[in-house]
């Protein structure tokens, strides 16, 4: 078994968002302090971090400090500038490694990693200009969807081609970066897994969830998803699969697609994940304190449900529900600390704990 870190440590977390406000409430309750770096001023994960250093990631010398007074690297999202991470990783340890965040910040190079695995993902094809999407759009056919290789999130950095004739302005939305086609899947619903790996190679996953979307993003996540028995355990193996393949230490998400063919991996995300903050409420080791097991090299949770529930993302304007959803039952708020309320802000989340 190895070792873990020792109680007083400091885990230093690149992202001051609410997954780092989270890990950071997992990381003291283990007795950890969390050290974040995050260029705005007051980010949510301040607030409960031992400490904050308010640097630009290309600050050469505020990372170097950062990387000196941290035992461990982690972070909150995936598109982190590569030069930080040249100076970082000579530093300090940082898990998830490297190579899960060179797949996954680029979704050409995603899909080709997740098809020499040999997963089903959707047909897709490199744009480099209009004549090769003009190409892809004729061999892939319509529906279909022009997305940014880079920097997408939560519907953004995407057009949706329902013809041909779409084709001239989804290229003018989007050109000047680099692009990819991907084909539309017929799919009755999607499903993702958070699934962790450990320090010794060990792997837990969590069960899969069941995500609804809305103007590209999520809305509720339910346990238990609409799955068979077969595929829950496919689910499960696809998961433990990329883990193992990218050497992986931490939390990991992977999307999937559910289709009368199998199941369709869509993306995956090297961290902790807005689908499995059910597991706050619907398991005794929630996925922050997965990560913070993980990257530390303490025992990994089992992952077991005790609990059905349904996570709901509260977005800009749901905060007013506030005062209904502060008197539910069997419902668990959590919220974020932003004080800015904007259209599609997450701002919390609450966890319906379902009756069994």
């Amino acid at each position: 078994m190895t070792k873990p870190l020792p109680s007083g440590s400091t885990i230093g977390i690149i992202g001051g968002g609410q997954l780092g406000r989270m890990l950071s409430v997992a990381a003291a309750r283990l007795g950890y302090r969390c050290h974040v770096f995050d260029p705005g001023a007051l980010p949510p994960a301040g607030d409960t971090a031992h400490a904050v250093t308010t640097a630009a990631y290309d600050d050469q010398t505020a990372l170097r400090r950062f990387a000196e007074s941290v035992d461990v690297i982690t972070y909150e999202f995936e598109n982190i500038p590569t030069e930080a991470l040249d100076l970082l990783q000579d530093l300090r340890p940082i898990h998830p490694g490297r190579e899960a965040l060179r797949i996954s910040q680029d979704r050409l190079t995603e899909k080709a990693f997740l098809r020499g695995l040999s997963l089903k993902v959707a047909p897709y094809a490199d744009i480099p200009d209009a004549t090769a999407l003009d190409a892809a759009l004729a061999e892939i056919g319509t529906p279909a969807i022009l997305k940014t290789r880079r920097f997408g999130y939560d519907g953004k950095g995407q057009a949706r081609i329902q013809s041909p004739a779409d084709s001239a302005a989804a290229w003018a939305d989007l050109h000047g970066t680099a692009l990819i086609l991907e084909g539309f899947i017929d799919f009755s619903h999607e499903v993702s897994v958070i699934a962790a790996r450990g320090l010794d190679g060990s792997v837990a996953c969590f069960d899969p969830g069941e995500n609804v979307h809305r103007d590209g993003i999520l809305r509720t996540t339910t346990v238990p998803a609409r799955l068979s028995p077969a595929q829950r355990s496919d689910a499960i193996l696809i998961a433990a699969q990329i883990l193992n393949a990218l050497d992986y230490v931490g939390v990991l998400g992977v999307e999937l697609f559910v289709t009368p063919q199998g199941l369709v991996v869509n993306e995956i995300a090297p961290r902790v994940h807005n689908s499995g903050h059910w597991t706050q409420n619907g398991c005794a080791v929630d996925q922050f304190e997965q990560h913070i097991r993980a990257i530390t090299g303490w025992p990994l949770g089992d992952g077991a449900r005790h609990s059905d529930v349904r996570m709901e993302n509260l977005i800009g304007d749901d905060l007013d529900r506030l005062p209904e959803l502060a008197g539910a039952r069997h419902a668990a708020l959590h919220l974020y600390g932003k004080t800015e309320v904007k259209p599609g802000r997450k701002m919390g989340h609450v966890n319906h704990v379902l009756p069994g």
